[in-house]
């Protein structure tokens, strides 16, 4: 993927020095407040995907161009701008998960 932008960079040097805080208490505790808050962190970021991915196509890109620049396949691309999630974990009742 191209050279990372400067935000994602900044989240994982925030991991990066979660992992290297030396106090084992302290850094559990950091970590289950990231953990506790996540799920809301990760809704919010994949609506912003997808309105930014309904703006590139507002503004005349291809869902090619669009996949490309994502580094997804074009119909993932389509995808997300609906707003479906992807998933490669198998359903519950599939016998083999």
């Amino acid at each position: 993927m191209d050279e990372q932008v400067e935000e994602v960079r900044r989240l994982l040097e925030a991991i990066e020095r979660l992992e290297r805080m030396q106090d084992d208490e302290a850094c559990a505790k950091a970590v289950t407040q990231v953990l506790d808050t996540w799920p809301d962190h990760h809704a919010r970021l994949r609506e912003l995907r997808q309105q930014r991915v309904q703006r590139l196509r507002e503004a005349g890109k291809t869902w090619q161009e669009i996949g490309d620049l994502l580094g997804v396949h074009f119909t993932r691309a389509q995808q997300i701008a609906k707003g479906m999630r992807g998933t490669k974990r198998p359903k519950k009742s599939d016998p083999e998960a």
